[in-house]
C-alpha cells in the first residue's frame, strides 16, 4: 500500500486521528484535569485563608484598639501624667486618683470585647505595674520588663503598635491563658510627646487554634502561622525543619520524607505574620487515578471500534474511485466513448454522473466544432451559457491529469465534482436562476481557474444569506468574471485578486440589489475596450436592459489600477 494513494492517505488519516485522541484522552487530559483540580483547590484554599486572615486581623485590631484606650481617656492619660511626672509631689487624694484609675480604668472595655482577650497591663515610665484581667492574676514581683524583646520593640517603634507572636504570659503569677499573642504601644504625652510607659494587651492563642481548625479543605493538609520573622509559632500538625526551610525560599511545592504539599500563603497585616497551608498533592492525584484508568480503556474501545469501521468504509470509499481512476485514464489516453459505471445516489454517484456528462458535452463540442447552430441573438445567448470556452475545457482537463498524475486525488475529486456541478448548471433550460446558486457556479468556476493560476490567483466570494433566493437571469455575471480573469489577471505579473459582492443598498428611496465584481489586475482604458471584452461586456447589458429597464450597468477601469463592475437591479425584480 503506498502512501499517495487514497486508501494511503485513509490509513495515514486513521493513524493520526486514532493516535491524537488517544494521546489527548489517556495522557493530557487527565494531567490537564489535574493541573486544573490543583489549581481550583489553590484558588479555594486562597479565598478560604483571606477570610481567615480577616478574622485574625481583626482580632488584632481589637488588641490594638486596647492600646489606644489611654488617648481617648482622659482620666487615665491625665493618671498617668501624674504617676509619670508629679507623683511625688502629690498629695493622698491624688494618689488615690492615680492608682484606681490606673488599676480600674480598662476593667469596662473587656465587657464589650471577645472572651479571647484575656487582658492588659501598664506600665508606666516609673517602673510600677498595673494588670487587668479575666481572671485573678497579677504581675510577678520584680518581672525585668523592660529587659523583654518586645519592650525594647514598643519604645522603639516610638508610639506605633507592635506585635507579638505566640508566648507565655510568664509575667503574670496566675496567668489565665497557656499562650497569648499581643499588641504593645508606647504611650506618650500628646503635648510634650514625651514617654509615659508602655501597654500591652494580650489575646488567648486558643482563638487562632479554634480558627486554623474550623477551616477545611477537599484534601488533606496542614495549617501553619509564622511571625514576622518567619518563625514557626502555630501548626496543626509537625512540620519538619527542612519544610520550613523550604517554605522560607518561597516555594510553591515543597517536600517531607512522606509526601509533597502545594504551598498557599496569606499574608495577615498589620502583624506581617503569614498563614501558610500544605495541601497533600498524593490526595489530589489520588483523585484523579480513576481519569486515567477511563482514559486508557475509552481509548482502546474506540480503537477497536474506529479499525473496524475504518475497514469498511475505506473499501466502500476506495473501490469506486480505483474504478474511476481507471476509466480517467482511458479518456486521458483519448478514449472518448468510455463510460464510469454509477450505482446509488451519493456524491460518488454522482461524481460518476458528472463525469459522464462531462464526456458527453466535450463529445459534443467537439462534434460541433463549437459552431452556433442559432440565429444571432440565440447564438449569442447560447454564447454565453458557453462562457466555459473550450480552452478553459482543456485546460480544466490538463489540470485534472496534473492532479492524476500528482496523486492528489482529494483535490481532483474536488475539481471533477466542480466541473460536473458547473456543466449541470450550464446545459439546464432554465433562463433563471437565484443569487445562491449563480454564486456557487461562480465559486466553482473560480475554483477550477485557480487550478491553472495556483497562488497567483485569490478569490473572495459573500453575499448576505437574505439574498440567496433572489432570481437573476442566468449566466449574467459569467462574462464578467471571465472578463476579469483573462483581460486582468491572467496578463498581471503579480498576485491579483478578484471580489465578487451582492448587497442590498438603499438609493434613492428605493433597495437596490447591487452586484460588484472588482478585480486588481492589469486593468484597462474604458474608452478603448477590445472586441473580446467589449462584446462579453455588451451582452450583458443587453439582457440586462431587456429584463430590467430601471437596472444600471456601470464599469471603472484604470489601466495598472484594476477594473470594477457594478449591477444595480430594483429588489422588486429579483424577488419571487
Amino acid at each position: 500500500m503506498k502512501a499517495y494513494t487514497l486508501k494511503g492517505k485513509l490509513t495515514i488519516f486513521y493513524g493520526l486521528t486514532i493516535l491524537i485522541p488517544i494521546v489527548i484522552i489517556s495522557i493530557i487530559m487527565p494531567y490537564t484535569f489535574q493541573y486544573l483540580i490543583e489549581k481550583e483547590t489553590q484558588t479555594l484554599t486562597e479565598t478560604t485563608l483571606q477570610t481567615l486572615s480577616h478574622n485574625i486581623e481583626m482580632y488584632l485590631d481589637d488588641l490594638e484598639r486596647i492600646t489606644i484606650i489611654p488617648y481617648f481617656n482622659d482620666p487615665l492619660m491625665r493618671a498617668l501624667q501624674l504617676k509619670v511626672f508629679g507623683y511625688d509631689e502629690a498629695d493622698l487624694s491624688t494618689e488615690v486618683f492615680v492608682e484606681r484609675t490606673l488599676a480600674n480604668s480598662l476593667s469596662t472595655y473587656f465587657h464589650n470585647l471577645r472572651a479571647d482577650i484575656v487582658g492588659t497591663i501598664i506600665l508606666p515610665a516609673d517602673g510600677s505595674v498595673y494588670v487587668t484581667t479575666n481572671g485573678i492574676s497579677k504581675s510577678i514581683d520584680d518581672f525585668p520588663y523592660k529587659n523583654q524583646e518586645w519592650y525594647r520593640k514598643a519604645i522603639a517603634a516610638n508610639g506605633k503598635a507592635i506585635f507579638i507572636s505566640a508566648h507565655a504570659q510568664d509575667y503574670l503569677d496566675n496567668p489565665p491563658a497557656d499562650e497569648v499573642f499581643s499588641v504593645a504601644r508606647l504611650i506618650k504625652d500628646p503635648e510634650s510627646l514625651r514617654p509615659l510607659g508602655v501597654i500591652i494587651a494580650d489575646a488567648d492563642t486558643s482563638a487562632l487554634k479554634r480558627m486554623m481548625g474550623n477551616i477545611q479543605f477537599n484534601v488533606a493538609s496542614k495549617r501553619a502561622i509564622f511571625n514576622e520573622n518567619g518563625e514557626l509559632f502555630y501548626a496543626s500538625s509537625p512540620v519538619s525543619d527542612e519544610m520550613i526551610k523550604q517554605i522560607k525560599d518561597k516555594k510553591t511545592t515543597i517536600q517531607d520524607e512522606h509526601d509533597s504539599y502545594v504551598v498557599v500563603s496569606q499574608e495577615i497585616q498589620p502583624a506581617n505574620w503569614k498563614i501558610v497551608v500544605l495541601l497533600s498533592k498524593s490526595e489530589l492525584n489520588a483523585k484523579l487515578k480513576w481519569m486515567f484508568l477511563a482514559g486508557i480503556m475509552f481509548a482502546i474501545g474506540g480503537l477497536v471500534l474506529t479499525y473496524l469501521l475504518f475497514s469498511a468504509l475505506s473499501k466502500w470509499i476506495v473501490n469506486p474511485f480505483q474504478h474511476a481512476i481507471r476509466v480517467m485514464k482511458r479518456v486521458q489516453h483519448g478514449d472518448l466513448q468510455v463510460r464510469l459505471e454509477t450505482r446509488g445516489n451519493d456524491e460518488i454517484a454522482q461524481l460518476g454522473h458528472s463525469f459522464n456528462l462531462m464526456i458527453e458535452k466535450i463529445n459534443e463540442l467537439i462534434d460541433r466544432e463549437y459552431k452556433a447552430v442559432l440565429n444571432q441573438r440565440n447564438a449569442e445567448y447560447r454564447a454565453l451559457q458557453s462562457q466555459i470556452q473550450p480552452h478553459f475545457i482543456f485546460n480544466t482537463l490538463n489540470g485534472f491529469i496534473a492532479l492524476n498524475r500528482m496523486g492528489d486525488r482529494k483535490t481532483l475529486e474536488h475539481a471533477i465534482l466542480s466541473l460536473g456541478s458547473m456543466l449541470r448548471y450550464i446545459l439546464d433550460k432554465e433562463e433563471w436562476t437565484t443569487i445562491k446558486d449563480a454564486f456557487r457556479f461562480i465559486e466553482q468556476y473560480c475554483g477550477l481557474q485557480r487550478l491553472r493560476f495556483q497562488d497567483r490567483m485569490e478569490v473572495e466570494i459573500h453575499y448576505g444569506e437574505v439574498l440567496g433566493n433572489c432570481r437573476i437571469l442566468k449566466l449574467l455575471l459569467q462574462p464578467l468574471i471571465e472578463n476579469a480573469i483573462i483581460h486582468g489577471i491572467e496578463p498581471s505579473d503579480n498576485p491579483c485578486k478578484l471580489v465578487i459582492s451582492a448587497t442590498i443598498k438603499e438609493i434613492g428611496d428605493e433597495p437596490y440589489l447591487v452586484i460588484n465584481i472588482h478585480d486588481n489586475g492589469v486593468g484597462f482604458d474604458a474608452n478603448n475596450m477590445t472586441n473580446n471584452r467589449s462584446i462579453g461586456i455588451s451582452n450583458v447589458r443587453e439582457r440586462l436592459m431587456i429584463t430590467y429597464p430601471e437596472s444600471t450597468f456601470s464599469i471603472e477601469s484604470k489601466e495598472g489600477s484594476g477594473t470594477s463592475v457594478t449591477i444595480q437591479i430594483p429588489e422588486k425584480d429579483v424577488r419571487a
